[in-house]
């Protein structure tokens, strides 16, 4: 048998989804607050380019970013941070209406989860509504994806990000 043991802290990646700069800026600070200064980012992208599924709701076109932060978390708090992240979304939202989307997710040797509020097959209920998305596998040198990973997530530009903050969290692990 087996004997249970407290999970390795993971890094937390957070994608970010806004119409404006000064909607961006806002939930940068906040997340700095939670989880200290970004030590990675991928640059800004249409995120309509992907999908305009959040267009009609945030006004506009939409766009993304993915940001790495310094500090690590237990993955158990991973439920948390999504209900921290939804409030900040309903406390900025006008007339029931997100005018941000924030999608909050970890990063280990070897995957990358999303947390979602949305149950699939696929996805492992945490607690409090909150499901795990295992996104991608790290394995063979290379991410991969699945048939259920989102077009952006399963893009080359960011797997490049993630193979960055992989090498950051690696680093981390050893100091």
């Amino acid at each position: 048998m087996g004997k249970a043991t407290a999970f390795e802290k993971e890094k937390v990646v957070v994608g970010v989804m806004y119409t404006t700069r000064q909607q961006y800026d806002f939930i940068l600070e906040q997340l700095e607050n939670r989880f200290g200064p970004v030590d990675c980012a991928t640059e800004e992208y249409d995120f309509s380019a992907y999908s305009v599924y959040y267009d009609r709701e945030m006004d506009g076109r939409v766009l993304k970013r993915f940001l790495s932060f310094r500090d690590c978390v237990p993955p158990e708090t991973l439920p948390e941070i999504k209900l921290w992240s939804n409030a900040l979304e309903d406390a900025t939202a006008v007339e029931g209406n997100r005018k941000i989307n924030i999608d909050p997710c970890l990063l280990c040797h070897g995957r990358f989860v999303m947390a979602t509020t949305k149950g699939a097959s696929f996805r492992v209920p945490l607690q409090d509504g909150i499901y795990a998305d295992l996104s991608l596998v790290y394995s063979n040198n290379h991410w991969n994806h699945f048939f259920w990973t989102y077009a952006d997530v399963r893009s080359e530009p960011f797997k490049a990000f993630l193979t960055q903050v992989r090498k950051i969290y690696l680093d981390q692990r050893k100091a």
